[in-house]
Protein backbone atom coordinates (compact mmCIF):
# COMPACT_ATOMS: atom_id res chain seq x y z
CA UNK A 1 0.00 0.00 0.00
CA UNK A 2 1.57 3.38 -1.01
CA UNK A 3 2.35 5.92 1.69
CA UNK A 4 -0.33 8.50 2.38
CA UNK A 5 0.87 12.15 2.60
CA UNK A 6 0.62 13.83 5.99
CA UNK A 7 -2.75 15.39 6.60
CA UNK A 8 -4.46 13.25 3.94
CA UNK A 9 -6.93 10.72 5.22
CA UNK A 10 -6.78 7.31 3.60
CA UNK A 11 -10.11 6.26 2.09
CA UNK A 12 -11.72 3.39 3.93
CA UNK A 13 -11.90 0.23 1.84
CA UNK A 14 -15.32 -1.41 2.20
CA UNK A 15 -15.16 -4.91 3.65
CA UNK A 16 -16.77 -6.38 0.53
CA UNK A 17 -13.99 -4.91 -1.66
CA UNK A 18 -11.08 -6.58 0.12
CA UNK A 19 -11.09 -9.55 -2.25
CA UNK A 20 -9.99 -9.00 -5.88
CA UNK A 21 -12.54 -8.33 -8.61
CA UNK A 22 -11.89 -10.20 -11.90
CA UNK A 23 -14.82 -9.72 -14.28
CA UNK A 24 -15.41 -11.03 -17.80
CA UNK A 25 -14.89 -7.96 -19.97
CA UNK A 26 -15.97 -7.53 -23.59
CA UNK A 27 -13.22 -5.56 -25.32
CA UNK A 28 -13.09 -6.77 -28.94
CA UNK A 29 -13.18 -10.26 -27.44
CA UNK A 30 -14.24 -11.53 -24.00
CA UNK A 31 -11.40 -11.79 -21.46
CA UNK A 32 -10.88 -11.92 -17.73
CA UNK A 33 -9.37 -8.72 -16.36
CA UNK A 34 -7.67 -9.29 -13.00
CA UNK A 35 -7.09 -5.61 -12.21
CA UNK A 36 -10.48 -4.22 -13.22
CA UNK A 37 -11.60 -1.27 -11.05
CA UNK A 38 -13.85 -2.01 -8.11
CA UNK A 39 -17.45 -0.85 -8.81
CA UNK A 40 -18.31 2.52 -7.28
CA UNK A 41 -21.69 2.81 -5.60
CA UNK A 42 -23.56 5.99 -6.36
CA UNK A 43 -26.60 7.31 -4.51
CA UNK A 44 -29.59 5.06 -5.13
CA UNK A 45 -27.42 2.13 -6.16
CA UNK A 46 -26.52 -1.15 -4.53
CA UNK A 47 -23.39 -3.26 -4.74
CA UNK A 48 -24.27 -6.88 -5.48
CA UNK A 49 -21.94 -9.84 -5.03
CA UNK A 50 -22.45 -12.50 -7.67
CA UNK A 51 -23.72 -15.96 -6.72
CA UNK A 52 -24.77 -17.38 -10.10
CA UNK A 53 -24.65 -15.98 -13.65
CA UNK A 54 -26.35 -17.17 -16.82
CA UNK A 55 -25.12 -16.81 -20.39
CA UNK A 56 -27.63 -15.34 -22.82
CA UNK A 57 -27.50 -15.42 -26.61
CA UNK A 58 -27.31 -11.62 -26.40
CA UNK A 59 -23.97 -11.99 -24.56
CA UNK A 60 -22.65 -14.02 -27.49
CA UNK A 61 -23.84 -11.39 -29.95
CA UNK A 62 -22.26 -8.61 -27.86
CA UNK A 63 -18.97 -10.52 -28.06
CA UNK A 64 -19.40 -10.46 -31.87
CA UNK A 65 -19.81 -6.68 -31.87
CA UNK A 66 -23.55 -6.17 -31.30
CA UNK A 67 -24.27 -2.57 -30.17
CA UNK A 68 -20.52 -1.90 -29.97
CA UNK A 69 -20.63 -2.70 -26.26
CA UNK A 70 -17.42 -2.54 -24.23
CA UNK A 71 -17.43 -3.42 -20.56
CA UNK A 72 -18.38 -6.24 -18.22
CA UNK A 73 -20.79 -8.75 -19.73
CA UNK A 74 -23.77 -10.42 -18.06
CA UNK A 75 -27.38 -9.61 -17.20
CA UNK A 76 -28.78 -12.95 -16.00
CA UNK A 77 -27.75 -13.41 -12.39
CA UNK A 78 -28.53 -14.14 -8.77
CA UNK A 79 -26.55 -12.10 -6.27
CA UNK A 80 -26.36 -10.97 -2.67
CA UNK A 81 -26.54 -7.30 -1.74
CA UNK A 82 -23.42 -6.22 0.17
CA UNK A 83 -23.98 -2.44 0.21
CA UNK A 84 -27.04 -0.24 -0.33
CA UNK A 85 -28.76 2.95 0.81
CA UNK A 86 -31.57 0.77 2.16
CA UNK A 87 -29.92 -1.34 4.85
CA UNK A 88 -32.78 -3.85 4.81
CA UNK A 89 -31.49 -5.02 1.41
CA UNK A 90 -28.03 -5.92 2.68
CA UNK A 91 -27.65 -9.69 2.82
CA UNK A 92 -30.69 -10.32 0.59
CA UNK A 93 -30.55 -12.58 -2.45
CA UNK A 94 -31.71 -10.65 -5.51
CA UNK A 95 -32.29 -10.71 -9.25
CA UNK A 96 -32.99 -7.54 -11.22
CA UNK A 97 -34.88 -5.79 -13.95
CA UNK A 98 -31.91 -4.97 -16.19
CA UNK A 99 -33.32 -1.69 -17.59
CA UNK A 100 -32.73 1.44 -15.52
CA UNK A 101 -34.56 4.52 -16.77
CA UNK A 102 -33.71 8.08 -15.79
CA UNK A 103 -36.95 8.44 -13.81
CA UNK A 104 -37.59 11.94 -15.13
CA UNK A 105 -38.56 11.72 -18.81
CA UNK A 106 -41.99 11.28 -20.41
CA UNK A 107 -41.44 7.55 -20.97
CA UNK A 108 -40.44 6.96 -17.34
CA UNK A 109 -43.40 9.01 -16.08
CA UNK A 110 -45.67 6.83 -18.24
CA UNK A 111 -44.26 3.64 -16.73
CA UNK A 112 -42.29 2.90 -19.88
CA UNK A 113 -38.76 3.05 -18.44
CA UNK A 114 -37.67 0.11 -20.61
CA UNK A 115 -37.70 2.57 -23.50
CA UNK A 116 -36.24 5.62 -21.74
CA UNK A 117 -33.92 7.30 -24.23
CA UNK A 118 -31.13 7.61 -21.64
CA UNK A 119 -31.63 4.25 -19.88
CA UNK A 120 -28.79 1.95 -19.00
CA UNK A 121 -29.13 -1.80 -19.50
CA UNK A 122 -27.07 -4.09 -17.28
CA UNK A 123 -24.19 -5.55 -19.26
CA UNK A 124 -25.64 -4.31 -22.58
CA UNK A 125 -25.91 -0.51 -22.74
CA UNK A 126 -23.99 2.01 -20.65
CA UNK A 127 -23.52 -0.15 -17.53
CA UNK A 128 -21.10 -2.89 -16.53
CA UNK A 129 -22.78 -6.25 -16.15
CA UNK A 130 -23.01 -9.08 -13.67
CA UNK A 131 -20.15 -11.38 -14.74
CA UNK A 132 -17.94 -10.01 -12.00
CA UNK A 133 -17.36 -10.68 -8.32
CA UNK A 134 -19.27 -7.47 -7.59
CA UNK A 135 -21.20 -4.93 -9.63
CA UNK A 136 -23.34 -1.82 -9.13
CA UNK A 137 -27.03 -1.60 -10.01
CA UNK A 138 -29.85 0.79 -9.09
CA UNK A 139 -31.76 -0.36 -6.01
CA UNK A 140 -35.07 0.28 -7.79
CA UNK A 141 -34.22 -2.52 -10.23
CA UNK A 142 -33.71 -5.19 -7.57
CA UNK A 143 -36.20 -7.97 -6.89
CA UNK A 144 -35.75 -10.12 -3.79
CA UNK A 145 -35.60 -13.89 -4.30
CA UNK A 146 -37.90 -15.89 -1.97
CA UNK A 147 -36.19 -18.42 0.29
CA UNK A 148 -38.13 -21.20 -1.42
CA UNK A 149 -36.50 -20.47 -4.81
CA UNK A 150 -33.03 -21.90 -5.46
CA UNK A 151 -30.23 -20.00 -7.18
CA UNK A 152 -30.35 -22.43 -10.10
CA UNK A 153 -34.04 -21.57 -10.64
CA UNK A 154 -33.81 -17.84 -9.86
CA UNK A 155 -31.09 -17.27 -12.47
CA UNK A 156 -33.82 -17.80 -15.08
CA UNK A 157 -35.86 -14.85 -13.77
CA UNK A 158 -34.75 -12.37 -16.42
CA UNK A 159 -35.16 -14.63 -19.49
CA UNK A 160 -38.47 -15.94 -18.06
CA UNK A 161 -39.73 -12.36 -17.77
CA UNK A 162 -38.72 -11.84 -21.42
CA UNK A 163 -40.62 -15.00 -22.36
CA UNK A 164 -43.74 -13.91 -20.45
CA UNK A 165 -43.60 -10.56 -22.25
CA UNK A 166 -44.57 -12.43 -25.43
CA UNK A 167 -48.06 -12.82 -23.93
CA UNK A 168 -48.53 -9.05 -24.27
CA UNK A 169 -48.42 -9.36 -28.07
CA UNK A 170 -49.90 -12.79 -28.82
CA UNK A 171 -53.61 -12.80 -29.75
CA UNK A 172 -55.68 -15.67 -28.41
CA UNK A 173 -56.93 -17.18 -31.67
CA UNK A 174 -57.63 -20.59 -30.19
CA UNK A 175 -55.20 -22.13 -32.69
CA UNK A 176 -51.77 -23.61 -31.94
CA UNK A 177 -48.98 -21.06 -31.71
CA UNK A 178 -45.75 -21.88 -33.52
CA UNK A 179 -42.56 -21.21 -31.56
CA UNK A 180 -39.44 -21.18 -33.73
CA UNK A 181 -36.38 -22.13 -31.65
CA UNK A 182 -35.91 -24.82 -29.03
CA UNK A 183 -33.03 -23.27 -27.12
CA UNK A 184 -33.37 -21.71 -23.68
CA UNK A 185 -35.53 -18.77 -24.73
CA UNK A 186 -37.67 -20.82 -27.11
CA UNK A 187 -38.40 -23.34 -24.37
CA UNK A 188 -39.25 -20.61 -21.87
CA UNK A 189 -41.58 -18.94 -24.40
CA UNK A 190 -43.30 -22.29 -25.02
CA UNK A 191 -43.73 -22.82 -21.27
CA UNK A 192 -45.13 -19.30 -20.86
CA UNK A 193 -47.66 -19.91 -23.63
CA UNK A 194 -48.62 -23.30 -22.23
CA UNK A 195 -49.06 -21.81 -18.77
CA UNK A 196 -51.51 -19.26 -20.21
CA UNK A 197 -53.61 -22.02 -21.76
CA UNK A 198 -52.39 -21.75 -25.33
CA UNK A 199 -51.46 -24.73 -27.50
CA UNK A 200 -47.95 -24.82 -28.91
CA UNK A 201 -45.95 -26.36 -31.74
CA UNK A 202 -42.17 -26.02 -31.28
CA UNK A 203 -39.83 -26.02 -34.28
CA UNK A 204 -36.16 -26.46 -33.48
CA UNK A 205 -32.82 -27.89 -34.48
CA UNK A 206 -32.26 -30.39 -31.65
CA UNK A 207 -33.55 -33.91 -32.17
CA UNK A 208 -34.21 -34.74 -28.53
CA UNK A 209 -35.16 -31.35 -27.14
CA UNK A 210 -38.37 -31.60 -25.12
CA UNK A 211 -40.51 -29.76 -22.62
CA UNK A 212 -40.78 -32.02 -19.56
CA UNK A 213 -44.21 -32.16 -17.98
CA UNK A 214 -45.93 -30.52 -20.92
CA UNK A 215 -45.64 -33.08 -23.71
CA UNK A 216 -49.37 -33.70 -23.99
CA UNK A 217 -49.85 -30.06 -24.98
CA UNK A 218 -46.82 -29.54 -27.23
CA UNK A 219 -47.91 -31.15 -30.46
CA UNK A 220 -44.45 -31.79 -31.78
CA UNK A 221 -40.84 -30.87 -31.40
CA UNK A 222 -40.52 -30.61 -35.16
CA UNK A 223 -37.06 -30.43 -36.68
CA UNK A 224 -36.53 -27.33 -38.77
CA UNK A 225 -34.50 -29.36 -41.27
CA UNK A 226 -37.50 -31.67 -41.87
CA UNK A 227 -40.15 -28.96 -42.00
CA UNK A 228 -42.24 -29.14 -45.19
CA UNK A 229 -45.65 -27.48 -45.29
CA UNK A 230 -47.15 -28.78 -42.03
CA UNK A 231 -47.28 -25.35 -40.44
CA UNK A 232 -47.96 -23.12 -43.45
CA UNK A 233 -50.75 -20.67 -42.71
CA UNK A 234 -50.17 -20.44 -38.97
CA UNK A 235 -52.06 -17.64 -37.23
CA UNK A 236 -49.26 -16.74 -34.79
CA UNK A 237 -45.52 -17.39 -35.01
CA UNK A 238 -43.04 -16.50 -32.25
CA UNK A 239 -39.49 -16.30 -33.59
CA UNK A 240 -36.85 -17.16 -30.95
CA UNK A 241 -34.17 -18.88 -33.02
CA UNK A 242 -31.31 -16.48 -32.28
CA UNK A 243 -30.55 -16.44 -36.02
CA UNK A 244 -31.36 -13.93 -38.75
CA UNK A 245 -32.68 -16.79 -40.90
CA UNK A 246 -35.43 -17.36 -38.33
CA UNK A 247 -37.13 -14.11 -39.33
CA UNK A 248 -37.45 -15.25 -42.95
CA UNK A 249 -38.77 -18.63 -41.77
CA UNK A 250 -41.44 -16.90 -39.65
CA UNK A 251 -42.52 -14.79 -42.64
CA UNK A 252 -42.89 -17.96 -44.68
CA UNK A 253 -45.09 -19.74 -42.12
CA UNK A 254 -47.55 -17.09 -40.99
CA UNK A 255 -50.92 -16.69 -42.74
CA UNK A 256 -52.16 -13.41 -44.29
CA UNK A 257 -53.13 -10.94 -41.56
CA UNK A 258 -51.36 -13.18 -39.04
CA UNK A 259 -49.01 -12.15 -36.22
CA UNK A 260 -45.26 -12.57 -35.83
CA UNK A 261 -43.49 -11.84 -32.53
CA UNK A 262 -39.74 -11.35 -32.90
CA UNK A 263 -37.28 -12.10 -30.06
CA UNK A 264 -33.98 -12.43 -31.98
CA UNK A 265 -31.23 -9.81 -32.01
CA UNK A 266 -28.02 -10.39 -33.95
CA UNK A 267 -24.78 -8.50 -34.56
CA UNK A 268 -24.53 -6.87 -37.97
CA UNK A 269 -27.06 -6.09 -40.67
CA UNK A 270 -29.86 -8.52 -41.48
CA UNK A 271 -31.00 -9.04 -45.06
CA UNK A 272 -34.65 -10.09 -45.11
CA UNK A 273 -37.32 -9.46 -47.74
CA UNK A 274 -39.95 -7.46 -45.86
CA UNK A 275 -42.43 -7.18 -48.74
CA UNK A 276 -44.58 -10.09 -47.37
CA UNK A 277 -45.39 -7.88 -44.35
CA UNK A 278 -47.11 -5.40 -46.68
CA UNK A 279 -48.50 -7.88 -49.18
CA UNK A 280 -50.04 -10.14 -46.53
CA UNK A 281 -50.85 -7.32 -44.09
CA UNK A 282 -48.96 -8.98 -41.27
CA UNK A 283 -48.68 -7.71 -37.72
CA UNK A 284 -45.05 -7.81 -36.56
CA UNK A 285 -44.18 -7.08 -32.92
CA UNK A 286 -40.72 -6.81 -31.44
CA UNK A 287 -40.47 -8.24 -27.95
CA UNK A 288 -37.46 -7.56 -25.73
CA UNK A 289 -37.30 -7.53 -21.94
CA UNK A 290 -40.12 -8.32 -19.56
CA UNK A 291 -40.87 -6.45 -16.36
CA UNK A 292 -39.73 -8.47 -13.33
CA UNK A 293 -41.80 -6.28 -11.04
CA UNK A 294 -45.03 -6.67 -12.93
CA UNK A 295 -47.31 -8.89 -10.86
CA UNK A 296 -50.59 -10.45 -11.84
CA UNK A 297 -50.58 -9.23 -15.45
CA UNK A 298 -49.99 -12.73 -16.75
CA UNK A 299 -52.49 -14.53 -14.55
CA UNK A 300 -52.28 -18.23 -15.15
CA UNK A 301 -55.29 -19.71 -16.82
CA UNK A 302 -55.87 -23.39 -16.13
CA UNK A 303 -54.60 -25.19 -19.25
CA UNK A 304 -57.21 -27.46 -20.73
CA UNK A 305 -56.35 -30.82 -22.20
CA UNK A 306 -57.30 -30.71 -25.89
CA UNK A 307 -60.33 -32.81 -26.71
CA UNK A 308 -60.08 -35.59 -29.28
CA UNK A 309 -60.85 -33.40 -32.31
CA UNK A 310 -58.22 -30.89 -31.22
CA UNK A 311 -55.64 -33.63 -30.78
CA UNK A 312 -56.33 -35.07 -34.24
CA UNK A 313 -56.05 -31.65 -35.85
CA UNK A 314 -52.87 -30.82 -33.98
CA UNK A 315 -51.29 -34.17 -34.83
CA UNK A 316 -52.15 -33.65 -38.47
CA UNK A 317 -50.47 -30.25 -38.47
CA UNK A 318 -47.46 -31.63 -36.62
CA UNK A 319 -46.87 -34.30 -39.21
CA UNK A 320 -48.75 -37.07 -37.44
CA UNK A 321 -46.18 -37.51 -34.67
CA UNK A 322 -47.88 -39.04 -31.66
CA UNK A 323 -47.12 -37.61 -28.24
CA UNK A 324 -47.25 -39.97 -25.25
CA UNK A 325 -50.11 -39.41 -22.77
CA UNK A 326 -49.27 -37.82 -19.43
CA UNK A 327 -47.55 -40.25 -17.10
CA UNK A 328 -46.26 -42.39 -19.97
CA UNK A 329 -43.62 -40.09 -21.44
CA UNK A 330 -41.15 -41.71 -23.77
CA UNK A 331 -37.63 -42.19 -22.50
CA UNK A 332 -35.11 -39.80 -24.02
Amino acid sequence: MPDVPAGVRRARIPEYARSPCAPLVCDRQPRLVRDYPEPVRREGEAIVELRVAGICHTDLELARGYLGFEGVLGHEFVGEVVAADEQRLVGKRVVADINAGCGRCTDCDAGNAHHCATRTVLGIVGRDGAMADRFAIPQKCLVEVPDTVTDSAAVFAEPLAAALHVLDDVPDTGEPIVVLGDGKLGQLVARALLGSGRRVVVVGRHERQALPGARWQVRGALLESELAHELDGSAVVVEATGRAAGIALALGLVRPRGTIVLKTTVAGATSVDLSPIVIHELKVAGSRCGDLKKRGSHARRTPRRPHAADRRALLARAGGRRVPPRGRARRA
